[in-house]
């Protein structure tokens, strides 16, 4: 089992999200943009970035989700996170004891990710367009080429 960005990695960031943003769900166009924004957050003015900016990092977007659907599964297994059904779709949610769980977690790259979700929750503007962040974080992360195609003209 490959450790990086596999459903195990990629769930405890998504339940640090979900945590923060307890007992408020989030669905899972949201959980891909946050989670990316997580991992990039010193492109958005936020917190030093917790991976580094790779230039295929826009291509991140596709793969995610993928591994982020079998992240939620785990998490619900566990008994950490749960599907509500609301009037817009499906949406996951935190159970009570998701947010114990991270805060459990004492390794530094687990408060880092904690300080990170804080932030990216509580002051990314996300909840309201969830597609229009995932354009913004697509066309942040295909400007270089723009520029590099631009140049050659």
């Amino acid at each position: 089992m490959n450790p990086l960005n596999s459903p195990l990695e990629v769930g405890v960031r998504a339940l640090a999200l979900l945590a923060e943003s307890h007992p408020e769900p989030l669905d899972l166009a949201q959980l891909v943009a946050l989670d990316h924004v997580l991992l990039h957050s010193g492109e958005f003015n936020g917190p030093p970035s917790l991976h580094p900016s790779l230039p295929t990092r826009g291509s991140e977007l596709g793969m995610k989700r993928s591994v982020l659907e079998q992240a939620l599964l785990v998490l619900i297994r566990a008994g950490l996170a749960g599907v509500v059904d609301q009037q817009d779709g499906l949406m996951y949610v935190a159970t009570d004891r998701g947010p114990v769980f991270i805060d459990v977690l004492e390794a530094p790259y687990a408060e880092s990710l904690r300080e990170r979700a804080e932030w990216v929750v509580h002051h990314y503007p996300l909840k309201a367009d969830a597609r229009g962040a995932t354009q913004q974080i697509i066309s942040r992360a295909s400007a270089p080429f723009r520029q590099t195609e631009a140049g050659y003209e």
